[in-house]
């Protein structure tokens, strides 16, 4: 079967193919909202894309915090980060404007988009069609385009920036990895 026959099979983000292609509006211009950000924005970079269900909510603002302020390890490991929900780009600039201590997010590292049309979330599997939110899904994306990791957890986890971090180094190590493998340990 071909890599164009697959595409074809699977409709869903799947490990080993091209990651789903998106073109969203994000916070990188919090003037103005305006600008898109498309996955082939990160060819050539490894990227962490991931999803939350909603804005001002409860578990979504310690990740987004927690990878914000571990950003700089990514960046190391030449690897961005983009941050998704199924809100509107002006309630993703209100959280980003509203204090931490107030449940908001303050200014974060990366940008946040909007995957309002729920088109993104449902090509990459994680849309609640009951609640019409992003269940929480993780997933890192090689320099060429292929889907390399995913993770969903249910609504009420938060994901693991050390864990991340540490799966990350696992792909880019390019060995065999085995479990609880960490970064200067032999692959396989």
């Amino acid at each position: 079967m071909t890599q164009t026959t697959l595409l074809q099979t699977y409709p869903f983000a799947k490990i080993g193919l091209p990651a789903p292609a998106f073109s969203l509006l994000s916070t990188k211009n919090m003037e103005t909202l305006e600008e898109r950000i498309s996955l082939e924005d990160y060819r050539g970079k490894w990227l962490v894309f991931f999803f939350w269900p909603f804005d001002f909510t409860f578990v979504c603002p310690t990740e987004i915090t927690a990878f914000s302020d571990n950003y700089e390890q990514f960046l190391e490991l030449d690897t961005e980060i983009v941050g998704a929900s199924v809100d509107s780009i002006y309630t993703h600039r209100a959280w980003t404007q509203t204090p931490r201590e107030q449940n908001g997010i303050g200014p974060v590292k990366f940008p946040l988009v909007s995957d309002f049309s729920k088109e993104t979330a449902h090509a990459y599997g994680v849309l609640d069609d009951e609640t019409g939110a992003a269940h929480r899904g993780l997933f890192i994306i090689d320099p060429e385009g292929v889907l390399r990791y995913q993770v969903v957890t249910d609504m009420n986890v938060g994901r693991s920036v050390e864990e991340t971090l540490r799966v990350l180094q696992a792909l880019q190590a390019g060995g065999l990895c085995p479990a609880n493998w960490k970064p200067g340990d032999k692959t396989l």
